[in-house]
């Protein structure tokens, strides 16, 4: 069989109340997390070789950018971009100091100017 492993998956790094209660993932992809996510994460990290067919189209489709089929490969691909880490864009800018002293000197000969 493929994709065997001693002990269940988890990554409470990422995931702090587990895979399952996460949100992310749905029943039958947090299943095939915690059953096959031991041997999945040693396979892409290149600790383990493929044993079968099946394992070495799982490491195929997961390096490839083609469109992935493979099960397996779909759930991990998945779990890979959940724990990336996201990247936040603010929508505000830092000026420098002379900006600031420029505004309140030219704000101050426009109130004189009001008179």
């Amino acid at each position: 069989m493929s994709f065997e492993s001693e002990k269940p998956f988890n990554d409470f790094q990422h995931f702090a109340r587990g895979i399952r209660r996460s949100g992310e993932f749905s029943i039958r992809e947090s299943n095939l997390l915690e059953q096959c996510g031991t041997a999945m994460m040693e396979l892409h990290k290149g600790i383990r070789k493929p044993k079968d067919e099946t394992e070495e189209v799982f490491l195929k489709q997961l390096n490839s950018a083609e469109v992935i089929t493979d099960p397996y490969a779909k759930v991990f691909k998945k779990y890979l971009q959940v724990i990336q880490p996201r990247h936040l864009h603010r929508l505000c800018s830092v000026g420098s100091d002379d900006d600031i002293g420029d505004f309140n000197s030219s704000s101050s000969s426009e109130d004189s100017n009001i008179d």
